[in-house]
């Protein structure tokens, strides 16, 4: 089997103790993650050969970040090493009513004013089999959306599969922005992965009889999401988080994937949060896992959501669990009990 690329930005993630608000004390852990990290080093535990790629600066705090990734076993050989600042978001953990508060610090980081001539997409995709980028990335500038791009055509070329979690962030660029940028990337995608909201914001595409605050997910309206994102685009599958937000501490949690003829939905979690952060990113990893593995697709829509759910029980942005806790949690043992 061939190796996984992904590419994308890696932050400084810097953020209070525990639930602390920002400056309760003058304490910060500092800790690396960002969307395409995130699943790579989601795919690295799972034992999948992944290389992430991206544009460091050459300096303590860029080698920093790549050794945090290289702790996991993740391929760090591709990433371009230059510009002189890796991007910060600073994290304030919500909890009960008080919601999460993310403050980013990005601008002209090494990869944001990356170029498309950074990057060698035919020798990067060699031995790759697929190619996982999000709509966080494209959304930096147009320069880096036109390596995004770049890193599809190629990809495209050698036959490699590309998934696109759709991930948009209204602090980066405009609705509008986002449904010119990627209308066009998603031409080339196979496997689309979307939340409640993401289809709505980018591409106007809204799942009716639903209110995702009161608690009322209905399944037909996301059915009716999947089908007209894979009308529209041709995408092989489309897989959709649920998200019920009972409170910034409490969440149910479930996953959905069609794939044109069969619609399966996962068995729903209730979590008690810890850390909610890439827990979007670890259903993604999970779903890559699952795919290229040759699971049914409601396997790994089980897989899937049960990986992000084991996410959102560990602090950080990274995933730290392994497929046979997943697979354990999938198969219906969440008890949580002590293991001897």
């Amino acid at each position: 089997m061939g190796k996984v690329i992904t590419f994308g930005e890696i932050m400084l993630r810097l953020a209070p103790n525990g639930y602390y608000r920002f400056f309760q004390n003058d304490q910060m852990q500092a800790t690396f993650g960002g969307g395409e990290a995130n699943v790579a080093v989601s795919l690295a535990n799972f034992g999948v050969d992944t290389a992430y790629v991206t544009k460091l600066p050459a300096h303590a705090i860029g080698q920093a970040a790549v050794d945090s990734l290289r702790y996991f076993g993740v391929d760090t050989s591709k990433i371009v090493r230059g510009g002189s600042r890796v991007g910060i978001y600073f994290l304030e953990k919500g909890a009960s009513q008080r919601g999460s508060v993310c403050i980013y610090d990005r601008a002209h980081s090494a990869i944001q004013e990356a170029q498309p001539e950074d990057f060698d997409w035919d020798a990067i995709f060699d031995g790759a089999d697929w190619f996982h980028f999000t709509g966080i990335t494209p959304a930096l500038g147009p320069n880096v959306a036109a390596i995004c791009a770049d890193a599809c055509r190629a990809a495209k070329k050698r036959g490699v599969k590309i998934s696109c979690d759709l991930n948009y962030r209204g602090k980066l660029w405009t609705r509008e922005q986002a449904r010119e940028t990627m209308t066009a990337l998603c031409e080339y995608v196979d496997v689309c992965i979307s939340n409640e909201e993401d289809a709505k914001d980018v591409f106007g595409i809204e799942a009716e009889n639903t209110d995702i605050y009161g608690g009322k997910l209905d399944r037909e309206g996301y059915r009716s999401v999947a089908r007209q994102l894979m009308e529209r685009f041709g995408f092989e599958k489309v897989a959709i988080t649920l998200r019920t937000s009972i409170s910034a501490s409490d969440n149910d949690w479930a996953g959905m994937l069609y794939d044109g003829q069969e619609c399966c939905f996962s068995k729903s979690y209730h979590l008690h949060i810890v850390d909610r952060v890439g827990g979007g990113d670890s259903f993604g990893a999970g779903l890559i896992y699952a795919l290229r593995s040759g699971k049914s697709a409601q396997d790994a829509v089980e897989f899937a959501a049960a990986a992000s759910a084991l996410k959102h029980s560990v602090e950080g942005d990274y995933n730290r669990v392994t497929v046979a806790e997943v697979e354990k949690l999938a198969g219906g043992d969440g008890s949580g009990r002590v293991q001897r």
